[in-house]
């Protein structure tokens, strides 16, 4: 399918995107579902749904041990995903690809083999204002039990980091730098480039949380520079429970296993154990086969229509979004940094997100509420939590469109 034609079916015609996505098509409290939730999980297309009933009605086998041809098959499919995350995000080897239970699980395996091995008491990582709490809690855990410190990159009132400060916290200490890409409650996009770079001048290590960037913006980790990078698949159209952690070859062979048991083993005896290769030595026990399958599907449905065309979309979603929201009296948009991405979190006068969230809902509008397990950023802005509606390919402006009008009518109704 041709650039051109793409272009029309996002932009003009979301409905050809819309129909593989069959959770859509429902009636929720007597209206059209809408889907604002984009930025807990995606959804999921017919193809991805397929894939994973593919694999349980016709080869459901336990993958790499076994000999017969159901396993075989199994593995095979397994291994392929294996292949296409590694050209997804430019990876140099197949090595370097190590599959996780999701975003939360791949920065608990670096703060735990990374950190244990090389954090020495008196020792500083570095990490943001605006960080998930899988950033921030893996990392205050390890600190603790090493005698480093955790050091914090505050951020503005537009919620961006204060580079200057980042700078004045690196140091000769420094071990590692632990940085989202994209802010889940901000849309924030973050210079990662910049901080690999300077990151590496002092001598860290860099892990970048792409769980909100991975689908979005252009991935090439080789080219990033950075050590370690992390997704999930559920944020990604794939399911949920995979998760990927991409780290440089010579930092992993360093590192010693996260987790005990079958498949990371070379030989065991009562004496001694000896550990698998990479990534095999990075992933105990029996994986979530059937859901890393479906997530090559997801890749592949990505990599169809193209990073550049979904973000030239949700770039104007978002941009529509600002405008009409912008107008509401009362309303304050929570995060204006000049890059964001497709989310747009906000807070109205006299009105409890709680509250907003429940009377969309009864609309049949979905979207977040809450602290968006970012509590410290919320603390830094003053407030409680925010609504938050995020973006992705099949949402269209129509709903946003309604969306800003039952906004109005709740507000009209509250402030009777």
């Amino acid at each position: 399918m041709s650039e051109r034609i793409l272009t029309e079916v996002i932009s003009a015609n979301p409905a050809m995107i819309r129909k593989q996505f069959p959770l859509l098509d429902q009636q929720v409290n007597g209206n059209p579902l809408i889907y604002f939730d984009n930025a807990a999980t995606t959804q999921k297309p017919v193809q991805v749904i397929d894939a994973i009933d593919g694999y349980y009605r016709g080869y459901n086998a336990n993958i790499h041990r076994g000999i017969h041809t159901l396993a075989e098959k199994a593995t095979d499919a397994f291994e392929q995903t294996r292949s296409v995350v590694r050209s997804f995000m430019n990876a140099s080897s197949m090595e370097e690809v190590i599959f996780t239970y999701g975003t939360t699980d791949s920065i608990n395996l670096v703060a735990q083999s990374f950190g244990r091995k090389f954090l020495e008491a008196g020792d500083e990582v570095i990490i943001s204002e605006m960080e998930h709490h899988s950033n921030i809690v893996p990392w205050q855990m390890v600190c603790a039990e090493r005698g480093a410190r955790l050091k914090i990159i505050p951020v503005n009132d537009a919620g961006e980091l204060i580079m200057d400060h980042f700078d004045q916290l690196l140091s000769p200490r420094t071990k590692l730098v632990s940085i989202v890409h994209v802010s889940n409650s901000l849309g924030t996009i973050n210079p990662v480039a910049e901080i690999i770079r300077k990151a590496h001048l002092a001598g860290a290590r860099v892990l970048i949380d792409g769980a909100q960037a991975a689908a979005h913006l252009p991935l090439d980790v080789q080219e990033l520079d950075c050590d370690f990078y992390a997704f999930s698949s559920h944020k990604m159209f794939g399911p949920t429970g995979v998760g990927i952690l991409y780290g440089k070859k010579d930092i992993l062979n360093e590192m010693p296993p996260y987790r005990g048991g079958g498949e990371m083993i070379r030989e065991v005896t009562f004496e001694k154990t000896t550990y698998n290769d990479l990534p095999f030595k990075f992933e105990a026990g029996t994986p979530n086969i059937a859901d890393v399958i479906g997530f090559r599907t997801a890749l592949e449905f990505i990599l169809e229509i193209s990073k550049p065309l979904i973000l030239q979309h949700e770039r104007a979603l978002l941009a529509h979004a600002h405008e009409r929201l912008s107008k509401i009296e009362g309303l304050r948009i929570i995060g204006t940094a000049r890059e964001k991405l497709g989310v747009v979190s906000f807070i109205i006068e006299d009105l409890h997100a709680f509250d907003i969230g429940m009377l969309l809902d009864a609309a049949g509008i979905a979207i977040r509420t809450g602290h968006h397990c970012t509590q410290p950023l919320m603390k830094r802005f003053g407030i409680e939590g925010t609504a938050r509606i995020s973006f992705s390919v099949y949402n269209t402006f129509e709903e946003i469109d309604f969306l800003t009008e039952r906004l109005l009518k709740i507000i009209k109704i509250k402030r009777r």
